[in-house]
């Protein structure tokens, strides 16, 4: 009889940290990486991943058998694949957390004139999903749908860090101790505990200065039905128009967090025939 065929094992390595990774973990990373939009060199997603080129273009090339990733013949950049889209549609169908924010984005951009932006946790990241833009001459158009920053790196990422349970918070702290400072040097632990410290106390996030010269950020956190923030609300804007407009700011974006987080549990709530189904089948 011929040998029996052997399962593939997903290959593991060890980053620059000493964690180890596999391969998925490694193309997932690569994908983060290709997420914030626009198609990329080689060179460039290897660098942003943490992998060596021989790795990231094996990675690349297949997903790219697949569809999940695109390499166009001439320039020969990579870009995100239709296959995702497929899967995020799907995703999508389930719940949308961009149709339920939508409203209250156009609100804030109407009353504030600046730009709004909902954004997402993704583990110790932060993930905006979604930016209306004001209307007024300058605005803070440094963040994007698909940016990814650490967590505290902004308004709305601090407000997500901010309100996490106390042992999230304190772990994923640690681990941000290794990250923020070469991007953000400005950004300290102590000045972390500080605005943490801060926010907790009144329950908003404001963030100047620190990310991009003159200008910050104000938000406030979105709570699902057990009290976690699955999502922050924010406004970019000039540091002048944030400090001369806080409580307003505050006031509005509080309202609006409270209408998001009514929609969000209405969204995720079993429609009736799902709890007859379930109660059918428990019988």
């Amino acid at each position: 009889m011929p040998p029996a065929a052997k399962r593939p094992r997903s290959v593991v390595t060890r980053d620059p940290h000493g964690a180890s990774t596999s391969s998925v973990e490694r193309a997932m990373r690569v994908l983060r990486v290709m997420s914030e939009g626009g198609s990329t060199r080689l060179t460039d997603i290897a660098t942003a991943a943490g992998l060596d080129k021989a790795t990231a273009l094996r990675l690349l090339d297949a997903m790219a058998r697949d569809g999940f990733v695109a390499r166009d013949a001439q320039s020969k950049q990579f870009s995100l694949g239709p296959e995702l889209m497929v899967l995020g549609a799907a995703a999508l169908r389930r719940f949308d957390p961009r149709q339920l924010a939508q409203p209250s984005l156009l609100r804030l951009t109407g009353l504030f004139e600046d730009s709004a932006v909902l954004s997402i946790p993704s583990g110790v990241e932060s993930l905006c999903i979604a930016v209306e833009e004001g209307t007024y001459p300058i605005r803070a158009n440094y963040l994007r749908v698909g940016s990814r920053r650490p967590l505290g790196a902004g308004a709305g990422s601090l407000a997500l860090l901010a309100f996490m349970p106390d042992a999230e918070r304190e772990a994923a702290l640690e681990i941000l101790a290794t990250q923020l400072p070469a991007r953000y040097p400005r950004i300290t632990m102590a000045l972390l505990h500080e605005h943490i410290a801060q926010a907790r106390e009144r329950g908003h996030v404001v963030l100047l200065d620190v990310v991009v010269e003159r200008m910050g950020g104000i938000a406030t956190p979105i709570f699902d039905p057990d009290g976690r923030p699955v999502a922050a609300l924010s406004i970019a804007a000039l540091s002048d128009r944030i400090l001369t407009r806080e409580a307003a700011l505050a006031q509005a974006l509080r309202r609006e967090a409270t209408v998001c987080q009514v929609r969000w549990a209405e969204a995720l709530r079993p429609t009736p025939t799902i709890v007859r189904r379930t109660k059918a089948a428990a019988a």
